[in-house]
């Protein structure tokens, strides 16, 4: 080298830039030119000594590198052969000489050249620290040619031979798989025993590397030979199944069962079951009925989704938004559920009790459940109560018999994909219990947040996590509930619309749909407000919209029909055309009877269904004091009765009745729809103005309805339901409604428009309530009751309510 190094007496060269590549002094080495300035830094070097300075760039993607791209230190390697190669690059073979850094740089234009300071190889001493590295050093090496396939023995051989510790360290970091920047650290050590460490510490990892990959390959070998033990087993089962005459599709049956198995997140728990039933499934005989529940139970564990959940975001502006086109009016209503909302985006968990929405079919119980899923883009699964009787409908069934299936409850997880729906579980109050189990009980594990992270379905067998369920649940009546199911949901009640909300309603909502679904889009049907009011008014006497929605799919068939047979091109509603199209109105709106009727009282009643008027009617007819009621009352309102007799007893002489006539009269209660069914304790002082009117023959204002329940001294009770009652005087044309007093506070949830229109007047004693419903007796009334008392004294004329109600 020293030779060398007097031979070339200058220290500029022209610099090629090397991407990937490093070249070590006494190293040879040929790779490729293509780029236009390393050709000409080639030309430049082969004019003279064909020596040239080999510096690699740190970042091999640069395709026109700068000076501050490459390596400051590289390698002085001699050109020995140049070939020009048909694609126009040249294939060169280098020698590399010694190690140079860069000092400056000459020219960057055309070519790179540069100034730089040369480091030959120094001879050095060696010395017994020297000699010991280089013997551990070539150890270690022999031991990675033996790991490692990418050296050969002829390598090795040139290897050993060398004398000199640097070239030494040189030749082994040549052949080692380094990164770029590894290499240039050995290249940058300018002493030899610092680059003997370097180069002993980088072989001593790779060899670790080598021998964990060598361990890794003969476990991963051991387990590709079991694999393949396995499958030559399961291949000669086949053969022996296929010889015996037996199924051969039992086998790939499970093969497939597996593959899906292994392709689904499933908790361990259910692959351990999976595991033993599919190995039970294999054993079990191809004619085996069996198999047929073994395989239904395998499909059933695979088709839940045990770790799949939808992606869901609490967006309270979006689901305000939802809520408000999609439903008109109930303000409280949504005004709860985007509270319920909020929670849920600020816990991302569902917290507190499970929403209940209760009130008469019609009013949007499902729709806004519906609404909500949507609002949280989760899935939505609605399962129908009514009419479950067998626990095991929630439950499921034990796998006892071919046939049995999970319960609705995991049904209904299946069919939404996901294991956090907004679950809706329709008609609570309609479960019933026999013989075959409580519903409603094993509906308590599926509701009570602290229980459902592990329902337990008979069928399944395995916990199933349902606390990410949102449940829903809607109820017409909720006294049909039992107490702890009832304990463990949230009522939200839906009492009913207003004429002027059912208006809207139909317009927004129910019209557009019913043309869309029957073909009369654009301007082809046209119905105004008034028509639509007139609709409301004559044609139903609901709490919801259901039937309002099928009279106007009734009137969009007619007016389909005149459009199809091509008589019209456009059907304008009237009220003309509205009664062809559905007949006479079965309902007459804010008309009264013609006179103020005697023994006539309009009453208030609460249904499942909404609010409705309860007419009761009073007979009075010579007899020994006999008291009939009729119009299949149950008990309550029988006692009603009862007493609303005793209290005008007790009042008969304020009354200006006869104070023995319960001697001389019978008494008829009715009340009219004698097939239906009626209960509850809201008519007793409907009763007493009735029993009242027909003893004193003074007629009831017709204007007037009521609702309250009386004792025995004439105190009016509170009642329920008094804006379900209200929304059902408001329908049929009452102008005055007579309720407790006790129920002011109800009167902040009727709508506007109904007490705007209604005039309600609270009353806390029956006398009250007499002296507005009860009109003076009028001159020409018919006197016939009179005859009932002949003998009697004369009763005085004093005016109803001298005594008050001091009782």
């Amino acid at each position: 080298m020293g030779n060398l190094v007097a031979d070339t007496v200058r220290d500029v060269f022209p610099l090629l830039p090397l991407r990937g590549l490093l070249v070590y002094p006494a190293m040879v080495l040929h790779f490729d030119v293509g780029r236009e300035k390393s050709i000409k830094a080639l030309e430049k070097a082969m004019v003279g000594e064909h020596l040239i300075l080999l510096t690699s760039q740190e970042d091999g993607q640069i395709d026109d590198p700068v000076p501050d791209d490459l390596y400051r230190v590289g390698t002085i390697a001699r050109v020995k052969q140049m070939m020009k190669l048909p694609n126009g690059t040249i294939r060169v073979l280098v020698e590399g000489l010694e190690r140079a850094r860069i000092e400056e740089y000459v020219r960057t234009d055309e070519w790179f050249e540069a100034r730089v300071t040369r480091y030959p190889d120094q001879e050095v001493k060696k010395t017994p620290e020297l000699q010991a590295m280089m013997r551990s050093l070539l150890q270690q090496f022999e031991q990675y040619v033996k790991l490692s396939k990418k050296v050969d023995q002829e390598t090795y051989a040139a290897v050993i031979d060398i004398e000199q510790p640097g070239r030494l360290a040189d030749a082994i970091a040549a052949h080692l798989p380094l990164k770029i920047k590894d290499k240039q650290d050995i290249l940058e050590a300018m002493d030899v025993v610092a680059r003997l460490e370097k180069v002993l510490q980088v072989l001593s990892d790779e060899r670790e590397v080598l021998e964990l990959e060598k361990k890794i390959h003969q476990r991963v070998r051991k387990q590709m030979e079991r694999t393949q033990k396995e499958y030559y087993l399961r291949e000669q089962m086949k053969a022996i199944q296929k010889e015996l005459g037996e199924r051969e599709g039992r086998t790939g049956e499970v093969e497939e069962l597996r593959a899906t198995m292994r392709k689904k997140a499933l908790p361990e728990p259910v692959v351990e079951r999976l595991e033993k039933e599919l190995d039970r499934l294999e054993r079990i005989p191809a004619s085996s009925a069996e198999g047929t529940v073994a395989r239904t139970y395998i499909d059933w564990l695979l088709a839940l989704p045990w770790l799949e959940s939808a992606s869901s975001k609490v967006d309270l502006k979006k689901a305000e938004r939802i809520l408000e086109r999609e439903h008109y009016g109930l303000t409280k209503v949504k005004e709860r559920i985007l509270e319920f909302l909020a929670v849920q985006k600020l816990v991302e968990r569902q917290t507190g009790p499970i929403i209940c929405l209760a009130g008469p079919p019609g009013v949007g119980k499902t729709s806004l459940a519906r609404s909500i899923a949507r609002s949280l883009n989760r899935p939505f699964v609605r399962v129908a109560l009514g009419g479950v009787r067998d626990e095991a409908e929630i439950r499921g069934h034990r796998r006892t018999y071919i046939g049995a299936l999970p319960g609705r409850i995991i049904q209904g997880i299946k069919q939404a994909g996901k294991r956090n729906p907004v679950f809706l579980l329709d008609e609570i109050d309609k479960m019933a219990s026999d013989f075959r189990g409580d519903p409603a009980s094993a509906m308590l594990e599926v509701l009570d947040p602290e229980q459902n992270h592990a329902f337990s379905d008979h069928y399944i067998e395995i916990p199933f996590d349902l606390s990410d369920v949102l449940f829903i649940t809607t109820a017409n009546n909720l006294y049909q509930i039992p107490g702890p199911l009832r304990d463990r949901m949230e009522v939200i009640e839906l009492s009913g619309y207003t004429e002027l909300e059912k208006l809207e309603i139909a317009r927004r909502h129910l019209l557009a749909k019913q043309r869309e679904r029957h073909g009369l889009s654009g301007d082809k049907l046209r119905v105004a407000d008034d028509v639509l009011l007139e609709l409301i008014r004559g044609y139903t006497r609901e709490a919801g919209v259901r039937q309002l929605d099928r009279l106007i799919a009734a009137v969009c068939r007619k007016a389909a029909r005149v459009v199809a047979d091509g008589d019209k091109r456009r059907v304008t509603v009237t009220s003309a055309l509205l009664s062809e199209f559905l007949g006479p109105a079965p309902y007459r709106h804010g008309e009264m009877e013609e006179s103020d009727q005697v023994g006539v009282v309009t009453g208030l009643a609460w249904t499942p269904v909404g609010g409705d008027t309860l007419t009761i009617e009073v007979s009075v007819v010579p007899g020994k004091g006999k008291v009939v009621i009729t119009g299949q009352l149950g008990d309550v309102m029988r006692e009603s009765a009862q007493t609303a007799l005793s209290y005008v007893r007790s009042r008969a002489q304020s009354l200006g009745i006869p104070v023995d006539f319960a001697e001389k009269v019978d008494i008829h209660v009715h009340v009219p729809e004698g097939a239906i069914p009626k209960d509850g304790p809201s008519a007793g002082i409907t009763m007493a103005t009735a029993i009242a009117s027909a003893l004193s023959r003074r007629p009831v204002n017709r204007r007037v309805a009521m609702t309250g329940e009386i004792t025995l001294r004439g105190r009016v009770l509170p009642i329920g339901g008094l804006k379900e009652k209200s929304l059902a005087a408001h329908r049929a044309g009452i102008q005055t409604i007579l309720f407790p007093e006790g129920n002011q506070k109800d009167l902040r949830d009727i709508p506007e428009s109904v007490k705007s229109a209604v005039k309600f007047q609270p009353v806390k004693h029956m006398d009250e309530v007499l002296s507005v419903a009860l009109l003076p007796k009028s001159d020409d009334a018919d006197d016939t009751f009179g005859a009932l008392f002949h003998g009697l004294a004369d009763v005085s004329d004093s005016t109803f309510g001298e005594e008050g109600a001091h009782q």
